[in-house]
């Protein structure tokens, strides 16, 4: 029994052997049979720099309505959320001690000026002195100014809007007692509006005033055009971003400022652009590689690559039309490797 048994343990561990080999053979490529791979043959096509950033829809202004002067309010004009015409008076504060001391420097304003007449004419005959009549004259001159500067001082109390625009909402009450630290309310211009973000650092230079971008907002399929108005003047040194402001050339109601939006930016347009898939690049520490097909033999060359897409990266240097770039096997290929092409696209 026992002569029996042996025979067959060395059949079945010689079986398991020989079957562990053939599973680690299939899968790497044949020590001796060529690598079959697939490649692509390079050709130039059209390729535009798009990229996609978050922008902020703004009012195209916004003012925070204070008052200039302490005072009490016995007038408020104006409806929360409601559209009001440039120049009207918004709030207007108590003025009476001011009414009271124009009126009186009006009267005082009068007798000065028959004071002034009278001593002019009595000049002519050299009746008084230029210096009597100087005096005259310049205490007419000074109530004149002590009037000026109450009516000043009046008009204070009439809180006008600046422009015509949508007010916010109501941050007073009548009769309250108010000073220049108090917001009263806010005021913005809807009937246009502008937009903000930020590029990075490596497409500042590309953005130029005037330049038309697209940017869609949520809630709404529309697409929106805005116009570059102007760019910051230094670049952000925390985020190494450049920030842009552009005016937004649709008036739509949903686009409600605060809003987010989603920018697009076409930065240029490369017919001539020499493209590979990305699973074609091989990076390393300090370059990056592409695997060309010559005469059956791989070529390994560094390259220099450009705008990244999903599928796609543009080369810039390293390889140029016509060559063929493997895109499969890269893993087992190795310089002295004997390739074969399954597929070519």
């Amino acid at each position: 029994m026992k002569n029996v048994f042996i025979p067959l343990l060395l059949s079945f561990v010689f079986f398991s052997c020989e079957n562990k080999k053939d599973v680690k053979q299939s899968n790497g490529p044949s020590k001796n049979g060529p690598l079959k791979v697939e490649a692509i043959l390079v050709k130039s096509s059209t390729l535009s720099n798009k990229i996609e950033i978050a922008g902020n829809i703004l009012p195209f202004e916004l003012t925070e309505i204070r008052s200039e002067i302490s005072g009490r309010i016995v007038q408020i004009n104006f409806k929360e959320g409601t559209y009001t015409p440039k120049n009207t008076i918004l709030v207007k504060l108590f003025d009476g001690d001011l009414q009271a001391q124009l009126k009186k420097l009006k009267v005082q304003l009068q007798i000065a000026e028959k004071t002034e007449e009278r001593q002019r004419e009595l000049l002519k005959i050299s009746g008084i002195s230029q210096q009597d009549y100087d005096l005259s004259l310049l205490q007419v001159n000074n109530i004149k100014a002590d009037i000026e500067l109450i009516q000043v001082s009046i008009l204070k109390t009439e809180i006008l809007a600046p422009y015509a625009g949508r007010i916010g909402l109501r941050n007073i009450s009548l009769g309250a007692y108010i000073t220049p630290s108090n917001i009263l309310t806010s005021l913005s211009q809807v009937d246009k509006k502008k937009i903000t973000f930020s590029v990075p650092e490596k497409y500042s230079s590309d953005i130029k005033q005037g330049m038309n971008i697209q940017f869609t907002i949520e809630g709404s399929s529309n697409n929106y055009t805005a116009t570059i108005l102007a760019s910051e003047s230094i670049i952000e040194s925390e985020t190494r971003n450049l920030k842009i402001l552009a005016v937004i050339n649709e008036a739509d109601a949903k686009l409600v400022p605060g809003s987010f939006a989603k920018v697009s930016l076409e930065l240029g347009k490369n017919d001539l652009a020499v493209v590979v898939p990305t699973q074609a690049i091989i990076p390393s520490a300090r370059s990056k590689q592409l695997v060309l097909f010559k005469n059956g033999s791989p070529e390994f060359v560094n390259v220099t690559t450009g705008t990244r897409g999903v599928e796609n990266v543009e080369i810039t240097s390293g390889i140029k039309v016509g060559d063929t770039v493997i895109i499969t096997g890269l893993l087992f290929v190795r310089k002295d490797s004997k390739l074969i092409i399954s597929k070519i696209q």
